[in-house]
């Protein structure tokens, strides 16, 4: 399968030529280049240039390149963020946290995949088939084509949803016509006084996300949980570090667990949010159906790009802690971006249980000092037997190992609803208390945070079934899907292989899994029971023979 990407003549010409040219009609140019102006999320868009995956002379590991072939990025120009070859990631980052003291250095993103090399905005018309101007100018528009294995896709739904609607698009000129590959509604600014409503005493995190599943029906709202002072924040210019919980998809049994991600950025003059840098963990050794690759990208390229956005599929929540300064939210977004040049170099591996989109993020704050509490694993003795019995009932001792790696994860790591709810309780509960035995990097967030935001995400409609709130247990999990798993709405992905000679020799040996452990345990305990057996048959059979000579 095959990513959409941008025709030959749109990547041929320099994106200085692609930003002169305009519609005829049109007062003043409703087309830019992507990096003419604004951010990428704390950083300024000035401090990148416009490159793509065949680059060979970005400060970006290699191997990180090799995912982005023929696609469009954002490499930095200011100083990239680095890496240790001979350690573990997490290592890594306790290591480069501990030499630089709980202080950025202020490197960026090695790469950011931007996706387009260009921004058009006005109101879609009701047609579908140009973006209007203030003045009545028209721009002649259309979207890029649906990924041949996407399952769903933008139609008439989504076209009376998005018309006259004021959109940012993110895309490509095509002659005097603008192809689409993003469309986020303006509209979704916070520039409004959010609404202060802390959670009632009989309210929790989770009970408020279950209570709003989403969909296209309910418009994006938000609310202010907390606020320093207990008045509403000015968001203008406001540094953030935010959660992000993208919900379960209506059409694929395997998804119903959610996703997460954690962006940081500033708001807008006017509250905007489309412009900070999600980072975002996907497996790389399989073939998205949908084109997600694992990477750091804006905002609107995740939640709304119209194969691979997050807002296509399913609804999503978001808290949003406001900062009076963006030390902590740049710390993180170093740290995070160490991380994914191991991970891109195959030092270690997404796993669903181990190293997934919730854990790879909780660990890299908690290797920076943010604790946040642990809930423990789903069940160590519902481990153990179901690694022998899923074995045996699948005939796949592949199949056992997961089973015991779920059962044993801790709930946090493996959970994005988990997640996102344990870090958002542990603001509420802890950090705007000021906690005593605080961590350097928790007095930090302590001392900064202003407000916590709630914001609901719509499921915009298409082809697609509408999605729901995500389990946070795997019996939730499991009454949400068919008891036979022959009928389960699962998409294939075709594998990814990484080149054997892209890996690095220095890199350390990846850590062992739980069910790894327990198997070698099982078979020292059955090589005992064996041991112990053959001792006792041996016993008997003296005594046997002591018998017979008396």
């Amino acid at each position: 399968m095959k990513r959409a990407v941008l025709p030959l003549a749109s990547r041929l010409l320099s994106a200085g030529m692609l930003s002169l040219l305009a519609a005829p009609g049109f007062a003043a140019n409703p087309v830019s280049d992507a990096l003419t102006s604004g951010n990428l999320g704390l950083y300024g868009a000035a401090d990148f240039r416009l490159s793509n995956g065949d680059c060979r002379d970005c400060p970006t590991p290699p191997q990180a390149l090799w995912y982005f072939r023929g696609d469009q990025l954002a490499v930095p120009t200011a100083q990239a963020a680095g890496f240790e070859a001979k350690l573990r990631a997490q290592d890594d980052i306790r290591q480069w946290n501990a030499v630089r003291q709980g202080k950025p250095e202020g490197s960026r993103p090695s790469l950011v995949w931007i996706g387009s090399p260009q921004v058009a905005r006005g109101a879609l018309k009701a047609g579908g088939d140009a973006l209007q101007g203030v003045a009545g100018e028209q721009l002649p528009f259309a979207v890029v084509p649906k990924i041949a294995s996407n399952l769903s896709y933008y139609n008439d739904a989504s076209l009376k949803y998005f018309a006259g609607r004021s959109i940012k698009a993110r895309g490509y000129q095509e002659g005097e016509r603008f192809v689409a590959r993003t469309l986020w509604p303006e509209d979704f600014a916070l520039n409004a006084a959010v609404p202060a409503k802390p959670l009632a005493a009989d309210e929790s995190l989770s009970q408020l996300i279950r209570a709003e599943s989403g969909g296209a029906a309910q418009p994006l709202a938000s609310r202010l949980l907390w606020s320093k002072g207990g008045a509403a924040p000015e968001l203008a210019g406001k540094p953030v570090m935010a959660f992000v919980l993208n919900g379960a998809q209506g059409d694929d049994d395997e998804a119903h667990g959610g996703h997460f991600a954690v962006a940081t950025g500033r708001f807008g003059p006017h509250g905007e949010w489309d412009d900070w840098l999600v980072n975002n963990f996907y497996n790389l050794d399989s073939v998205s159906e949908k084109g997600i690759i694992a990477s750091t990208l804006p905002m609107d390229a995740y939640q709304t790009d119209l194969n691979s956005g997050q807002s296509w599929y399913r609804p999503s929540y978001m808290l949003v802690a406001v900062l009076k300064d963006g030390r902590a939210p740049a710390l993180y977004q170093e740290a995070i971006s160490r991380v994914f040049n191991h991970f891109y170099r195959h030092d270690f591996r997404y796993n669903h249980a181990t190293a997934n989109c919730a854990g790879i993020n909780l660990e890299t704050l908690r290797s920076l000092g943010w604790n946040i509490p642990e809930q423990g694993p789903g069940g160590r003795l519902k481990a153990v037997a179901a690694l022998p019995y899923m074995a045996v009932k699948e005939r796949s001792l592949d199949h056992g190992r997961k089973a015991y790696d779920y059962l044993s994860a801790e709930k946090t790591n493996l959970y994005p609803f988990i997640a996102f709810t344990a870090a958002g309780e542990d603001i509420l509960q802890r950090l705007v208390a000021n906690p005593a035995n605080a961590t350097p990097y928790e007095k930090m967030l302590a001392e900064d945070i202003e407000a916590l935001l709630y914001v609901r995400i719509p499921q915009f409609p298409s082809s697609r079934a509408m999605g729901q709130a995500p389990v946070a247990s795997l019996d939730e999990f499991m009454a949400r899907t068919p008891a036979d798993k022959a009928d389960w709405k699962i998409v294939p992905n075709d594998e990814r292989p990484f080149p054997a000679e892209m890996k690095d020799p220095a890199a350390p040996a990846e850590e062992a899994l739980p069910s790894q452990y327990a198997l070698a345990g099982f078979g020292g305990f059955f090589a005992f029971l064996g041991l112990g057996g053959l001792h006792i048959k041996r016993q008997r059979r003296a005594q046997a023979k002591n018998g017979e000579k008396s």
